[in-house]
């Protein structure tokens, strides 16, 4: 029978999807939970799994296009009686799956449980406009000098996909290498950017270079470029400018002397009890503001206009604000008030990472309930950022600068910071917003404070 699979609700209310790539093509058979496509919601890139064991009879979208939540998406053939069904909600799928007989119920949006065995199905190679992915041996690729390296065109066998991020395929793209290659050194884990940079340092002179941007006079008398709103960037928009108009904004600023804070990270780098974990002047902010929501809740807390209430929270899901190649996202450190400085360390490391690579989820980028944004890493001094919606405070913080500074009543040249606090003035009051700052600021001005307030 003929049964279609519809976008599932994907969660955090999003409404649609955008198909970034299909991994089947019609035709191809696919086993249960195998990866049919990767689709990029207003948070996040989902890989789709399949919810049948048959055969694909139709994709109902292209790659670029956007899908609503349960409008249909991909046909397929499957065993049964000759009757159409329709999958479209997890309860919806299981019931169908069970008409068809397959190992276990579907696992929708790459949760829930592998087929029964154990082990998930291998993701099956991606079809491509009449060719199958390139497999180099191994073997050849350590054997040969770097210049003998194959650049064009290699000899294509049926294989498996070479496991990597949306991002990280574009940027190979632009930089004109063949993850094929790359896959052949790296081995079965996915392949990162960092290893499409070396491989292509290595090779560069067989790596074309990317073609330079032509000058305006040679774009046909186009003037203008026009990109679509979508994706993270159309999310973000709107998130924005309802927490801008919903919200009043109010912002404060605090200039600290961080110079003890800096020599702290300095000695802690240099233990080597610590070598493995990345501690910087952005890990002990987090700890400060941890502490110092403690002290002022009012700031951990949220505006419920439909139940007439103000909600504290009494953990912290603190969201750190990344710049990625889709945009500004905001993941969480989850209950990060518990987590030691170390801890909080190793999730900041894992969370850049993850963001970095394309593969932050929904559920990471919803509920938290203060944020930290870092403009100083672009050289930046102070700003006025807008409160994530749901969050009543949010702290912007400067770039580290050398500067004159008096201390201990001398002048003396310091390590200055600043920071920029905006918050919802529904829920926090300026006396209260100005001593979250202050302790704050108290923590990265003589770091022993924090004995005193945890």
């Amino acid at each position: 029978m003929t049964t279609d699979f519809r976008l599932p609700d994907l969660g955090e209310g999003l409404t649609e999807a955008e198909i970034v790539q299909w991994l089947v093509a019609p035709g191809d058979t696919v086993t249960l939970n195998q990866t049919l496509a990767e689709v990029e919601t207003a948070k996040a890139i989902v890989e789709l799994p399949s919810p049948y064991d048959g055969i694909v009879a139709t994709l109902h979208a292209e790659a670029g296009d956007t899908v609503a939540v349960g409008a249909p998406l991909i046909a397929f053939d499957v065993d049964g009686e000759d009757s159409a069904s329709d999958a479209s909600t997890p309860a919806e799928g299981g019931a169908a799956a069970s008409a068809a007989e397959p190992a276990t119920q579907a696992n929708l949006v790459g949760y829930g449980a592998a087929p029964s065995g154990g082990a998930r199905p291998a993701r099956r190679a991606r079809r491509a406009a009449g060719t199958a992915a390139s497999i180099v041996d191994t073997a050849v690729l350590e054997a040969a000098p770097h210049d003998a390296l194959p650049t064009g065109p290699v000899e294509t066998v049926q294989g498996e996909r070479p496991r990597s991020t949306p991002p990280v395929r574009a940027h190979a793209k632009q930089l004109g290498v063949d993850l094929v290659l790359v896959a052949a050194e790296v081995g079965d884990r996915p392949i990162t950017r960092a290893d499409v940079d070396a491989y292509a340092e290595r090779v560069a002179p067989a790596v074309p270079s990317p073609p330079t941007a032509r000058p305006a006079a040679e774009l046909d008398g186009e003037r203008e470029t026009r990109i679509a709103i979508r994706g993270v960037r159309k999310h973000t928009a709107e998130a924005m400018v309802q927490s801008a108009f919903t919200a009043p904004h109010v912002t404060c600023f605090h200039t600290v002397d961080v110079t003890e804070t800096m020599d702290l990270i300095a000695s802690l780098r240099e233990d080597r009890a610590l070598s493995g974990h990345r501690i910087g002047p952005l890990v002990v902010i987090a700890k400060a503001v941890c502490l110092a929501l403690g002290r002022t809740p009012g700031l951990n807390s949220r505006w419920d206009a439909e139940a007439g209430e103000i909600v504290q929270h009494h953990y912290v899901d603190l969201g750190i604000a990344a710049a990625t190649e889709r945009g500004l996202i905001v993941p969480n450190i989850r209950d990060a008030d518990r987590m030691s400085l170390i801890g909080l360390a190793d999730a900041l490391t894992a969370l850049t990472e993850t963001a970095r690579s394309g593969r932050t989820s929904p559920a990471e980028l919803a509920g938290g309930t203060f944020s930290i944004t870092n403009i100083g890493v672009f050289g930046i001094d102070a700003g006025t950022p807008i409160l994530p919606p749901g969050q009543s405070g949010i702290l912007a913080v400067g770039a580290v600068r050398p500067q004159p500074w008096v201390h201990r009543g001398d002048l003396a040249v310091r390590q200055v910071m600043t920071l920029s606090l905006s918050f919802d003035h529904r829920v926090v009051d300026g006396a209260e917003g100005a001593r979250f700052l202050k302790d704050v600021a108290d923590v990265l001005q003589e770091p022993g404070r924090a004995m005193l307030m945890a």
